[in-house]
């Protein structure tokens, strides 16, 4: 199922002391589906957040349509279902981890106080913050404040879940914790739709993802079928006359199929073949990098 379905999202702004039209997003399209990981990506000023906001009906697009789980525009039903981290989220700093999370799944209505109390608790300890669940926020640290917003986007049980920059102020271990969560709500059947700009962490997460560039969808598909559209450095490790050799190949797929095709003319063995293609360099190739 499609959790979210984005056609032909146009959006302007009029910007500058005599204020003329800027268009941010030409015609963006593309799908989300439930249980996978979809990353969504683009340089400043591409149109990532304008399209999120968009979608949120934090901002109203000028022309376009925009679905949710396949029934229609957003609802009431609708953000029920949604969970959200932005970039740059609020905190009630007077608050414990554990009365902020009592909050939000309060609000959302959908829990008894005794079920909202096993699932904070639940929460806090797959976030790494159970030991802190008592601490006021203004006492959090930028990545335990990363850790609870993500709790809190997932308080509600949501179907799909958008998260702007999840990741970004974690030491290496809460990269890794939160990254595990993520993997393991998407096994569970939810939607995760992914900005970042952490594009090791990216390409290790996600399935699909989706890269815009000025205002329009560059790519759409899945991360390894990218890197094996922009080529990139193959390692082919063999034995030939019984000695062991090492080939390096700077290309698409088709250049390295065409050399295994010699290796096995040539009645080679091969041992290993090794891509060290990443995503940054796919980005560089399409024009995307620094």
């Amino acid at each position: 199922m499609f959790v979210l379905e984005v056609n032909g999202l146009r959006k302007s702004y009029k910007k500058g002391f005599i204020p003329k039209k800027q268009e941010v997003l030409k015609g963006v399209s593309f799908k989300v589906s439930s249980g996978e990981i979809t990353g969504f990506l683009g340089a400043n000023g591409a149109g990532k957040t304008t399209t999120i906001k968009c979608v949120l009906a934090l901002a109203f697009p000028d022309a376009g349509e925009i679905t949710f789980f396949e029934q229609g525009p957003l609802s009431l039903d609708a953000k029920m279902k949604i969970g959200f981290l932005p970039e740059r989220p609020y905190f009630y700093e007077y608050l414990t981890g554990k009365e902020f999370l009592k909050f939000y799944g309060q609000l959302s209505g959908r829990f008894s106080s005794v079920v909202l109390r096993s699932r904070i608790e639940s929460l806090l300890k797959r976030v790494d913050l159970w030991a802190a669940r008592d601490k006021k926020l203004k006492d959090y640290s930028k990545g335990m404040l990363q850790k609870i917003g993500l709790a809190q986007a997932l308080i509600h049980e949501p179907e799909f879940v958008i998260l702007d920059e999840p990741l970004a102020g974690l030491d290496p271990d809460g990269r890794m914790t939160l990254s595990e969560l993520i993997r393991d709500i998407a096994k569970e059947g939810m939607g995760v739709f992914f900005s970042s700009h952490l594009l090791n962490d990216v390409e290790k997460l996600c399935q699909k993802v989706i890269i815009i560039k000025n205002g329009l969808v560059e790519y759409e598909g899945g991360v390894q079928d990218l890197l094996k559209k922009t080529g990139g450095r193959f390692r082919i490790v063999y034995i030939e006359g019984g000695v062991q050799k090492v080939h390096i190949i700077d290309g698409n797929e088709g250049e390295l199929q065409s050399y295994i095709d010699q290796l096995r003319r040539r009645q080679c063995h091969i041992i290993e073949i090794k891509s060290d293609n990443t995503l940054e360099d796919a980005f560089k190739k399409i024009g995307l990098g620094s």
